[in-house]
């Protein structure tokens, strides 16, 4: 997607890549540019996609189509096909996972844009917005009842019970999350459970998932399980943080949603915790209120209390976290680009 960057100091040589040279830097490349290797794997599973989601109903098939407009970056099916890539090699199941693994991810995206009361995603209209809640939910649903028919089409029925224990992760922490809601003393433990339930868990099983069907042993799948949980987790905390500080011109969605919804992230619990009283009992206010400019003013305190750069500095120790899970696998182009897929995830900007 032009404009979706990574950094990095330069060209990574694939028989001298190590996890010491998966560093952000200085030299900009586009996400395009880093899937390029799989980039005709990536078109068969979005033909896969397309064919799947057909249908003879005209408002259905209007629907399905629009959710085109969300696939943004198509990390999740990146990771599968990667994953695959460094461990063996990319079989055509794995362009059904990842067909499987991006129609949940756009299911909890159009979910999530009801919950939310989103207005954009991707820089175009939400569902909800455009057709209504009741359209939106229902499309949802129908794109989880296509990923688990799809699962149900492969020999083994391995990726059926990951994808549904993964979507049992989903619903449990999207729960957990509008439970806590207007918490103000939520904790950094829940939070993360929170989001490993959400965000983590797909991404997780997108790695696992990718390793498992290419062959590899339990203790490779589990290293890329390990690798897929820590970057969502930290795939999260950012888009938190987007949503705190980000632009929404660039981003493309609805900001400020999480302080609107009462949604504690990461910055805020740290914010609450280790402010002096006095700007500790001025977020108190502000997350309570609901004046214009108060969006600001949060931010503002964010900043005074250096809970930004926290949930920054979190968010790099778990891509540290997660390459160093990658060590086991040998040094080929695949495993250089999950590398740079880690730091891609911190650097971006939507």
């Amino acid at each position: 997607m032009a404009g979706a960057g990574l950094t990095r100091d330069a060209p990574m040589s694939p028989e001298k890549t190590t996890t010491a040279t998966c560093k952000p830097a200085r030299v900009s490349l586009p996400i395009a540019d880093l899937l390029a290797d799989i980039a005709d794997d990536l078109a068969q599973a979005a033909r896969i996609f397309r064919t799947e989601l057909r249908s003879d109903n005209p408002y259905v098939a209007e629907l399905s189509s629009y959710v085109e407009n969300f696939r943004g970056k198509q990390i999740r099916p990146a990771l599968v096909l990667l994953s695959a890539q460094a461990c063996g090699g990319i079989r055509p199941a794995h362009h059904v996972l990842a067909a499987v693994v991006e129609m949940v991810h756009i299911a909890t995206l159009v979910h999530d844009d009801v919950l939310d009361e989103a207005d954009l995603r991707r820089r175009t209209s939400t569902v909800s917005r455009r057709w209504g809640n009741e359209s939106a939910v229902l499309l949802g649903d129908l794109l989880f009842s296509h990923a688990f028919r799809l699962c149900s089409s492969l020999d083994s029925q391995f990726a059926s019970q990951e994808i549904g224990r993964t979507a049992v992760a989903l619903c449990g922490g999207e729960l957990r999350q509008v439970g806590t809601a207007g918490r103000l003393d939520l904790c950094e433990d829940e939070y993360f459970a929170i989001i490993t339930g959400k965000t983590a868990s797909l991404i997780g099983t997108c790695c696992l998932l990718g390793a498992h069907y290419a062959g590899a042993d339990s203790h490779i799948t589990r290293r890329l399980a390990a690798f897929g949980q820590s970057l969502g987790t930290a795939f999260q905390i950012t888009d938190d943080l987007l949503d705190l500080v980000g632009d929404e011109g660039v981003v493309g969605k609805s900001l400020g949603r999480d302080v609107d919804k009462g949604k504690l992230t990461l910055p805020l619990i740290h914010a609450l915790r280790s402010a002096e009283p006095g700007r500790r009992a001025e977020l108190l206010a502000l997350l309570r209120s609901d004046t214009p400019d108060r969006h600001r003013a949060i931010t503002r305190i964010l900043l005074q209390t250096e809970s930004i750069a926290y949930a920054q500095q979190a968010a790099g120790r778990l891509v540290r976290e997660a390459v160093a899970m990658l060590d086991d696998l040998p040094e080929t182009p695949a495993r250089a680009t999950l590398c740079a897929m880690a730091q891609f995830v911190i650097a971006r900007q939507r």
